[in-house]
């Protein structure tokens, strides 16, 4: 075996030596492995790969002893090894490929597969000794797979078409049990029986000594090619090779490999994060959040805590989470579920309710880990407008949709010095909204359009015909949504651009059972049949309009143009209130373009409040 640099090795170990390892627990699985899944069509066409020497590709190792090799190992299915057992190399790539030898050839037992259905079935195999020796036949014809009691049954299972129930059935069918080939014993009694069967049949001895030399050898001599990473490799180089040479289609989660990580000293992440999940999703706002995030806040608060005693950097990339040590997840997974808590609280104040209407899941991270770093101060009331703030800034910024652990990183370390009356964060400082997005804000897939929503249940939006705040709705479990303000087909009906009527601009919270009365009438006529139908009196449905920053007599007098300008002018003053600084561009030569004039503040926001 070759060693290149002090990575790896490679070389091309015997298939009986690999099997022997499995059977005596030197070679196993990390923890982290998926389960075996190959079905008896895969694996009789890979014995019979094996029976005419073809390669069935590589299998890639990890040498255990080093910190890279730091998993909980399982062994290989089907191998009754002692749970203390350590093994000496762990199986990376290959596992597919080699649990399905080890279990057909080396582990004395029926093998648990599926059909090519899925029908969960056991069996086990045999070559036809004949068949193996004609050239003309396929190969895989002559592998056979059986049920456990070694027999073949037809006609609804009540005739026995072949039964190798026996050494001697066996022999005289001339199929040889694939079980007996590794195992010295089974093998000499089966060709014992063979040759005592058919010592006066010299062609029958002629033709086992063929098959022996010309098919058994090639298994008894079978060499398969190997890589083997070196105990000196690091776990996130370890977790990456995985990751590439892994041919399963589903990528490993940090939070599957830090599971077999902790799980090597005694401690079930898995079993640890169903309780914590549990008590977060009791918080709507909370239940889109994965096992990975609540790993990478920890890893944020962490990472800070050490920066402040040690002097290192913060960071909470992949590697960073996976260099985690449990001694510091434990001293920290507490206070970052309350901090997701907590988080979940300032949440709801600024009237995002649940998973589905929040901006970016992924903010919920540097959330958490600063309103954990916070503590009982959390409960001040400055410290939470200014929380707000950054958080508005962070939606309608736009800036947590890409890459964002460099900024999570400076989130906590801005966070704490803002927090503490130092100077605005970055998040702060670089959020702008350009006036024109406003009409590029089409669909809640957006964390803006989810952000602007947010911002009109904070300035009321009262239902067109019960007068209900949309937060009390939400409280009563009512069905809320997102509908035009001039409706869909009226719009269509004139030829007005789809880029303004199904804009944000155009769009507000309401009832299902008030957007179904709405219907696809002008503005006029739905306003005029609330009052008539409804018992609406016209000085209360204006002040309720005014709650969704729509201006009443733009409204009633249909005029689009006018109410498009009018509301993009008061959705850019609910913005400005909420990120706390104005924002650039209102009168630009784009912004004159796209809405007919320029987006002029108010002196007063819709929710009532002077501008500052």
């Amino acid at each position: 075996m070759s060693t290149i640099g002090n990575t790896f090795r490679t070389g091309e170990p015997g298939l009986a030596e690999l099997l022997n390892l499995v059977h005596n627990g030197d070679l196993q699985l990390p923890d982290f492995q998926r389960g075996w899944v190959w079905d008896d069509g895969h694996i009789r066409s890979l014995i019979a790969s094996i029976s005419l020497s073809y390669p069935i590709g590589s299998v890639m190792l990890l040498e255990t002893g080093g910190e890279g090799a730091r998993f909980k190992p399982r062994a290989v299915q089907g191998a009754s090894v002692p749970a203390a057992k350590k093994p000496s190399m762990l199986i990376l790539d290959g596992q597919q490929r080699m649990t399905s030898l080890y279990l057909a050839l080396r582990s004395g037992q029926p093998v648990p597969t599926t059909t090519e259905k899925g029908k969960n079935i056991d069996r086990v195999y045999y070559l036809d000794v004949a068949l193996c020796l004609d050239a003309e036949a396929d190969r895989e014809d002559a592998v056979v797979s059986l049920a456990p009691n070694r027999m073949r049954l037809v006609d609804f299972n009540r005739v026995v078409e072949l039964d190798v129930s026996t050494t001697e059935k066996e022999v005289e069918a001339g199929l040889f049990p694939l079980d007996a080939l590794f195992e010295a014993s089974h093998y000499s009694a089966w060709r014992r029986q063979y040759q005592r069967l058919f010592r006066h049949d010299d062609a029958k001895l002629d033709a086992f000594d063929d098959f022996e030399a010309n098919v058994l050898q090639r298994f008894l001599q079978y060499r398969v090619p190997s890589i083997e990473l070196t105990k000196d490799t690091r776990k996130e180089a370890v977790c990456k090779v995985f990751e590439k040479v892994n041919t399963g289609g589903v990528a490993l989660t940090v939070f599957e490999l830090m599971t077999a990580t902790f799980a090597s000293e005694e401690f079930d992440l898995r079993q640890d994060w169903k309780g914590r999940e549990k008590r977060l999703r009791e918080k709507e706002v909370l239940r889109s959040v994965e096992a990975t995030d609540f790993l990478q806040a920890v890893t944020l608060l962490a990472s800070y805590k050490r920066q402040r005693t040690e002097g290192t950097g913060v960071s909470c990339k992949r590697k960073d989470i996976l260099n985690l040590t449990l001694e510091r997840y434990q001293q920290n997974a507490d206070l970052i579920e309350r901090g997701f808590i907590d988080a979940a609280r300032l949440l709801v104040r600024e009237k995002v309710f649940d998973a589905r209407n929040l901006p970016y899941r992924t903010q919920l991270v540097p959330l958490a880990a600063t309103c954990a770093l916070l503590g009982e101060r959390f409960e001040s009331d400055v410290l939470k407008q200014k929380l707000a703030r950054w958080y508005w800034c962070g939606v309608f910024g736009e800036l947590y949709g890409g890459t964002t652990e460099t900024r999570f990183a400076n989130d906590i370390i801005d966070l704490a010095v803002w927090l503490d009356g130092g100077v605005d964060p970055r998040t702060v400082r670089e959020a702008n909204l350009v006036p024109t997005r406003l009409l590029t804000l089409q669909t809640r897939q957006s964390a803006a359009y989810k952000g602007m929503m947010a911002l009109l249940m904070q300035a009321g939006s009262n239902d067109f015909i019960n007068g209900d705040s949309i937060e009390l709705t939400v409280f009563f479990d009512q069905a809320v949504e997102i509908h035009h303000v001039f409706p869909r087909a009226h719009c269509e009906k004139n030829s007005y651009p789809r880029s303004r009527w199904n804009s944000v601009v155009n769009k507000t919270p309401i009832t299902a059972r008030t957007n179904r009365i709405i219907g696809g009438n002008a503005p006029s006529r739905y306003l005029d049949s609330i009052e008539r139908n409804h018992g609406a009196l016209p000085d209360r449905l204006d002040a309720i309009l005014t709650t969704h920053g729509i201006a009443p007599e733009l409204l009633r007098a249909d005029d689009f143009d006018g109410f498009i300008r009018d509301r993009a002018c008061q959705l850019l003053d609910l913005v400005e209130k909420a990120i706390g600084k104005a924002l650039s561009g209102r009168d630009s030569e784009e912004v004159l373009a796209a809405f007919g004039g320029p987006l002029t503040p108010s002196p007063v926001v819709m929710d009532g409040t002077e501008r500052g």
